[in-house]
């Protein structure tokens, strides 16, 4: 997918946020803290660290419905209120909200496939159904650092004041938990 011309993608990262966009680049760091966590037991699991996989398995699947949880809120305000603020100026069905999106559904769908699989325990499944995690984590890392450098600053730049101070009633007053 093509971005949109940015004038701001170099260095965009020093561009001061307004504060719904500050919530959400700074629930960033809590879910980072959650997924490294997650992505640390999956490597110990598909590396053979651990002696009880089965449990291992079970601390990780617990681990991971808490962490969908606070991510598909995030994502959902994300999504119902920025990206369709932005959509009103760049458009939704191509370029960076399209691709946020589609990010937004892969995470889902690893972590889908990975609770999905661990409902029964097989042990023989521990490392594959624990590279699901390890793939989130890649993606969504990556997702992170392109909202923050990227998406944010741009729209920073789109969104009038009125547009800000609603996404910072609708963004802030729902913050993560």
């Amino acid at each position: 997918m093509e971005m949109p011309h940015c004038a701001m993608v170099g260095g965009a990262s020093d561009v001061a946020l307004c504060a719904g966009l500050n919530q959400l680049k700074n629930e960033h760091g809590h879910l980072n803290e959650r997924k490294r966590a997650l992505y640390e037991t999956a490597g110990q699991i598909i590396n053979g660290e651990l002696e009880n996989k089965r449990e291992a398995l079970d601390a990780l699947r617990k681990g991971t419905e808490s962490f969908s949880a606070q991510l598909k809120h995030h994502a959902e305000r994300e999504e119902n209120v920025l990206f369709t603020m932005m959509a009103r100026y760049i458009g939704r069905e191509n370029g960076p909200i399209a691709m946020m999106e589609y990010e937004h559904d892969e995470a889902e769908k690893y972590i889908e496939i990975f609770l999905n699989g661990t409902k029964i325990m097989d042990e023989d499944q521990a490392e594959v159904l624990a590279s699901y995690i390890v793939q989130m984590y890649e993606l969504l890392t990556n997702h992170f650092f392109k909202e923050e450098n990227v998406l944010f600053p741009m729209a920073e730049n789109l969104l009038s004041a009125a547009e800000k101070d609603e996404l910072e009633e609708k963004v802030c007053t729902t913050g993560l938990q």
